[in-house]
């Protein structure tokens, strides 16, 4: 049976700031984000089973990309664990959802650490093939597993 490949998209607002960054995204600002995952692998072929001709419900992709990004990420402040600790510590004093992370939270950033959590937790026989991560309405970053081999 022939290779398919099946794509679900996602949305969340979610707010970062670049440490040391020369220009305005220093501050802390926030985007809409669109996210397209695409995943890969073959048809089920059996006749009895409730999922025949799919390679993976799209409601399953959907509750496991809920599950890793979506609802860690939604509505969130994103920042470096090397800010300042007392903004940190400020920002913790009125808002709940503010998370540190190892990394600069660039969109690429963001796209790799996104593919590895997916990839962790995709089927055996399923495949991440790529993500799009749309910043704004003319701006994204892509992720394609054959150049991450």
């Amino acid at each position: 049976m022939a290779v398919i490949r099946i794509t679900k998209q996602f949305s969340f607002e979610m707010a970062h700031a670049l440490m040391h960054y020369d220009g305005l995204c220093k501050n802390i600002h926030g985007h809409s984000y669109r996210m397209d995952v695409t995943v890969q692998g073959t048809p089920e072929t059996d006749q009895e089973s409730p999922k025949n001709g799919m390679i993976m419900d799209f409601r399953d992709l959907k509750r496991m990309i809920n599950r890793v990004i979506i609802d860690v990420v939604d509505h969130a402040l994103l920042l470096c664990e090397n800010s300042s600790p007392e903004l940190v510590h400020q920002l913790r004093l009125n808002y709940d959802k503010i998370l540190l992370v190892t990394y600069q939270p660039t969109t690429e950033n963001l796209l790799s650490d996104f593919a590895e959590k997916i990839q962790s937790n995709l089927p055996p026989h399923i495949q991440l093939f790529s993500i799009r991560l749309r910043e704004t309405d003319s701006s994204f970053a892509e992720w394609f597993a054959a150049d991450n081999q």
